[in-house]
């Protein structure tokens, strides 16, 4: 079969790329197809050509669907929705594939255009979207992102290579872009966890998008300490810096239930900074998007309501990661699904067979 996955951002990569190593395996033809009005081709040339992948790059969604009816491909994978599925579904079955199992209700309304199967992670989230779209193909599978975590094919980073000393204990801040605790950690935030390493992964629109400067100058600043390392641009995978990491700092990121999936703690900083367009009158505009209605984790690990409780909170969390951990299994059953590190075979299995 002919598979293509439709990128149109490269931080889909990571969801995609475990698949695409079995369709490999299993003799069929992959492509990659990617947006250079989201993605600079350039920066990623590298990150895409390790996927051994046909690239084939696309300036917007226009020239997408031109590219599919042309190719005429068996299945195309989406991490998101596709504004043209009828003129598709002609010639290519389609599958919609989430980037991540985040709190945001877009995850459930991006299904709103149904595709040939979407596939889902966790019980309860497919129990929910078949309420939202009772006549539609939703298939539950796992997160094939986390894969080589649950069948130990990942291995994390040489922390020595890295600078760090790996006879301490590893902090993982990994902050979304908007809204961001980013802004709202000191300069020096490192030095009060001079005994610890600390990893630190910004999503990967704060590491190219021009607004989000202000958010590069801080983490140019945190990269000047010894027990720090920064996330490049090419570091697009999170898979290693959660191999590392004893615990997580995160704001309303899917990394929190990625994370919460290995067993280990984690803490959600309930400070951030607001753009002006959520703020105050419009703040009903920040509800709406990241409104914990559809997925509710007020209990997957300890909230802090500032950076100064952080300074008790980590040490107290990693000396008793026990105290979440009923609850971190209850989210993983519901949001992640099974944890066997099949979700990719499942996938492949199907289309296979479809």
């Amino acid at each position: 079969m002919r598979i293509v996955f439709d990128t149109v951002n490269v931080y889909y990569l990571p969801q995609y790329s475990p698949i695409i190593k079995l369709l490999k395996q299993r003799g069929h033809h992959v492509s990659v197809v990617c947006h250079r009005n989201r993605n600079d081709e350039a920066a990623f040339k590298d990150t895409i050509s390790n996927l051994d992948v046909e690239c084939i790059w696309v300036e917007d969604e226009n020239e997408a669907k031109e590219t599919y009816l042309s190719l005429k491909p068996d299945w195309i994978f989406f991490g998101n929705k596709f504004d043209h599925l009828d003129a598709i579904h002609k010639y290519s079955k389609t599958a919609q594939l989430g980037h991540g199992v985040g709190p945001k209700p877009s995850y459930y309304h991006k299904s709103i255009t149904p595709m040939t199967v979407r596939f889902i992670e966790g019980g309860l989230r497919l129990e929910k979207i078949k309420q939202y779209y009772p006549n539609d193909n939703f298939i539950q599978v796992g997160f094939s992102k986390l894969d080589p975590m649950f069948n130990q094919q990942e291995l994390g980073f040489d922390l020595e290579k890295l600078g760090l000393d790996s006879t301490k204990q590893t902090i993982l801040y990994a902050p979304t872009f908007t809204p961001s605790s980013l802004e709202r950690f000191p300069d020096d935030w490192p030095e009060d966890f001079a005994n610890y390493n600390i990893l630190i992964k910004p999503h990967s629109l704060t590491q190219v998008r021009a607004q989000y400067k202000k958010q590069r100058d801080k983490l140019e600043k945190w990269s000047k300490f010894n027990n720090v390392y920064v996330a490049t641009t090419q570091d697009i995978s999170l898979l290693p810096f959660m191999k590392n990491a004893d615990i997580l700092l995160s704001e309303a990121s899917s990394t929190l239930f990625e994370f919460a999936a290995l067993d280990k703690p984690v803490i959600v900083c309930n400070f951030f900074k607001l753009k002006w367009s959520y703020r105050g009158i419009f703040h009903f505009r920040f509800k709406q998007r990241f409104g914990k209605d559809n997925v509710l984790y007020n209990e997957i690990g300890k909230h802090v309501q500032s950076y100064k409780e952080l300074i008790s909170a980590i040490p107290q969390q990693l000396a008793a990661p026990e105290e979440y951990q009923a609850r971190r299994l209850q989210y993983t059953n519901d949001h992640v699904g099974p944890t066997d590190g099949l979700a990719s075979l499942r996938i492949v299995e199907y289309i296979e067979t479809h």
